[in-house]
């Protein structure tokens, strides 16, 4: 009898703890779990080391895929991909049926990165836990609706991607540029090959074309002490000897360089950190979260920044290798000091113009216009890549700096620099007046 209370007590104990259910894991707002999202698509794209071309690509059709989505949390906003090259009519969700669009929202978000990404494992490690929270939260009808529907964004996304041509340049041959004067060719110390030199031939988002906005050409070629393309290089070595430490801190913050290889004697190590474009997200999450915009606004932030990323980087690289000219220490080494190298590791693509002020000038219009002109913020973006932060009192004071930081760095002439932020501040303006955002 004894033994018998004993094993119905244990059967019970059993029996109760099996109809005890988990707490509930607390829903996120929207814009928490979009935030969440971009963060880990940007620590992907450093783990997986892509070019800033290819990682503004990436940035583009996830958060064109995300804000699809969630526009429809809020009537007033607008489809954006209907306003772009070859993207097609999106689906719209049934009328009169109940979905979360911030979980559609992720679903077509991840649906997108798993095809652009390389590190799949990782990005579903890090979605089971966010649908596991909408699980807890939603009834079945309304969370499948809602990842169906985020689903079907996502693949017309993809659609689009298909054709950029994109994939048609993976297997193209190396660029090597040329020895005759004034032109590109590898830098020291590694002496690799000309990153994404078919990246102006990609279909455009918002633009006409990927020389809508060409500059002039630069300097000539002249060895002319007097000339304006002797005085440029002069110019970098003679500012790089004499940098003051403000200087060195602007060039190294802005660095963004997804791959800077480190030599020490016979060994060669990597250092990641977030790209240029990876940097302009992040300081769209703070422009957000300091507004505490909701889900809507949060999702258009980034595809706005995201489309100014694309367009950025494709007209740049248009021009960069249509003039394919010469970095500052191939002219330097060549004509001044053999042994010299920039303050910064200079990028393997030719220098005219400047990719990285060409892309900021571009994101800080078109934040500018969603924000206000005068948004002081603390850019905390790269704390956790290089432990430091800086304040600006808008995003164009933020943009101009970093145009300088390239020629601080010694990577890019001054004249590389201002013109690219120029022709960057002409595609933001130019998205920001094309495209109808709200009702």
């Amino acid at each position: 009898m004894k033994r018998f209370k004993i094993l119905s007590f244990f059967i019970g104990a059993i029996l109760f703890a099996g109809c005890v259910h988990k707490p509930k894991a607390p829903l996120l707002s929207d814009a928490a779990v979009l935030h969440n999202n971009e963060d880990q698509l940007t620590q992907i794209i450093i783990y997986d080391v892509f070019t800033p071309p290819v990682a503004a690509r990436i940035y583009g059709y996830t958060a064109l895929a995300s804000y699809e989505a969630m526009r429809y949390a809020d009537p007033k906003y607008n489809s954006i991909i209907t306003q772009l090259k070859g993207f097609g009519k999106p689906p719209v969700p049934v009328k009169g049926k109940s979905y979360n669009y911030a979980l559609a929202a992720t679903k077509a978000f991840f649906t997108v990165a798993h095809k652009v990404t390389f590190s799949i494992d990782t990005l579903k490690k890090y979605e089971n836990k966010v649908y596991a929270m909408y699980k807890d939260n939603l009834d079945d009808s309304t969370y499948a609706r809602s990842v169906d529907f985020g689903e079907k964004i996502g693949k017309l996304i993809l659609k689009r991607a298909a054709t950029d041509d994109y994939p048609q340049t993976r297997g193209k041959p190396k660029y090597l540029g040329e020895n005759s004067p004034a032109k590109w060719r590898p830098t020291p110390p590694d002496y690799m090959d000309g990153v994404e030199f078919c990246w102006g031939d990609m279909k455009v988002f918002a633009i006409e074309s990927s020389s809508q906005f060409s500059p002039a050409p630069p300097p000539p070629y002249s060895e002319d002490p007097n000339s304006a393309y002797v005085k440029q290089y002069t110019d970098v070595y003679n500012t790089n000897k004499k940098l003051t430490d403000d200087q060195k801190k602007i060039a190294t913050y802005w660095d963004d360089n997804p791959f800077v290889i480190q030599h020490n004697g016979h060994m060669m190590f990597a250092d990641k950190k977030i790209t240029p474009g990876g940097h302009w997200i992040g300081i769209t999450a703070i422009a957000c979260k300091q507004t505490h915009a909701d889900g809507p606004k949060t999702a258009l932030a980034y595809a706005l920044t995201s489309i100014a990323l694309y367009d950025g980087f494709i007209c740049c690289w248009e021009v960069k290798y249509k003039y394919s000219y010469a970095r500052p220490v191939t002219n330097i080494n060549e004509k001044i000091d053999h042994g010299w190298l920039p303050l910064l590791q200079t990028p393997p693509f030719p220098e005219y113009t400047a990719g990285h002020s060409t892309i900021s000038g571009a994101s800080a219009v078109v934040l500018t216009h969603l924000f206000g002109d005068n948004f002081a913020f603390q850019d905390t973006s790269d704390v956790h890549y290089i432990g430091m932060q800086r304040h600006f009192n808008s995003f164009i004071q933020a943009s101009d700096e970093e145009a300088m930081s390239r020629y601080y760095g010694g990577i890019h002439y001054l004249n590389s620099s201002l013109v690219g932020a120029i022709q960057g501040k002409q595609i933001g303006n130019y998205i920001w007046q094309k495209l109808k955002l709200t009702n």
